[in-house]
């Protein structure tokens, strides 16, 4: 119990409670999903919720069976109470952080960029900052402050409804065997994710890769998901239609993106790059298609190159191998004996030679 995280949590509540309803057709908020989804971080608390209640009558019953604290921000003439109740959050939430020390974690409910200063000042007094808010209602500026940005939206338990239907020129009715045909066009959306693995191969590859010249160590799949919610704290496998992040890794291993092996924690494996297999094989492609074009010049300019090794064999990306560039992946083959590189100054480009095998 003693290694669980502590979690304080702080709801600007008219923030989300008005987002959801305005962006996704009136749906009410529900608090369930939230919980849920930290429960699985961590132990909560404290639980806080800010707002002039008067406006929120039905939630407060939600909110109190959730044992959430409501806190009372009542409107007055002449005076903003979107002001005050962010101010009364955000000093509460920097005053919990000095007078509290087990407390590891703040969740700051909202999607006001105005928190962007609460968050940088929490972070600084190491703490880890897990932001939540409805995706169309938070500001661009919020999430990649936070270490960890969950969307409302994409919960699990939140039921978004489905947009209504746009009424336009009366029709002719479908007829019987028509209709059958046209229920499954939800389809296409629920392959998107399915699409979008390869760009995340590419980004997994890249930060693995990274992680393996900057640490000492190795590279545990905890480690490795800890550094892809640093560079994007919205990251989330589920995104790319998968349960969980092992599952996600043992998808790129049977891809042979990354390899997986026993790491110094049961159920945390060691992840690395392949070292045989794809990197030879398209050292050996880029070897072939620079001999084939050298021709008499024996050599073969770096810009256009990496086009031609296209044109042989059209799935070829050097990201996919771990490097950030081609240039990279060009000085990684010509460290490995395959070509030969050298700056031309006369060309204003790198050239390459082809060695023997």
């Amino acid at each position: 119990m003693d290694q669980e995280d502590r979690i304080a949590l702080f709801l600007d509540y008219e923030n989300l409670a008005l987002g959801a309803r305005d962006h996704h057709g009136g749906m009410p908020f529900d608090f369930r999903p939230i919980a849920d989804a930290l429960a699985e971080r961590g132990r909560v608390v404290v639980r806080r919720a800010y707002a002039d209640w008067s406006y929120f009558d039905e939630d407060r019953r939600m909110l109190t069976r959730s044992h959430v604290e409501l806190i009372e921000i009542p409107q007055r003439m002449g005076a903003s109470r979107k002001n005050a109740a962010d101010i009364k959050m955000a000093v509460d939430a920097v005053e919990l952080a000095f007078e509290r020390e087990y407390i590891s974690t703040f969740v700051i409910c909202t999607g006001d960029s105005d928190f962007t200063p609460l968050v940088h000042k929490l972070r600084e007094l190491n703490k880890r900052v897990i932001g939540v808010g409805v995706e169309k209602s938070t500001s661009a500026l919020l999430p990649p402050a936070c270490d960890e940005f969950l969307y409302y939206d994409r919960l699990e338990g939140v039921e978004i409804p489905a947009a209504p239907s746009r009424r336009g020129r009366p029709a002719r009715l479908p007829s019987p065997e028509q209709q059958v045909e046209q229920e499954p066009e939800p389809q296409p959306a629920a392959e998107e994710p399915g699409r979008d693995v390869d760009t995340l191969a590419v980004l997994v590859a890249q930060t693995v890769a990274g992680l393996q010249v900057s640490s000492s160590g190795e590279v545990t799949a905890s480690g490795l998901k800890r550094t892809l919610l640093r560079k994007d704290p919205t990251f989330s496998e589920s995104d790319y239609g998968f349960r969980t992040f092992g599952e996600l890794l043992r998808h790129l291993a049977g891809r042979n993106v990354i390899e997986l092996a026993e790491g110094p924690a049961k159920g945390d494996p060691e992840v690395s790059l392949p070292e045989q297999g794809d990197r030879e094989v398209a050292f050996a492609l880029l070897r072939s298609v620079v001999s084939d074009l050298a021709g008499a010049e024996g050599a073969v300019a770096l810009s256009g190159l990496k086009n031609q090794l296209r044109r042989a064999r059209p799935d070829f990306s050097e990201k996919k191998l771990g490097y950030r560039s081609f240039l990279q992946f060009c000085k990684a083959a010509a460290t490995s004996g395959v070509v030969e590189l050298r700056w031309s100054p006369d060309d204003d480009d790198y050239l390459l030679t082809a060695k023997a095998p």
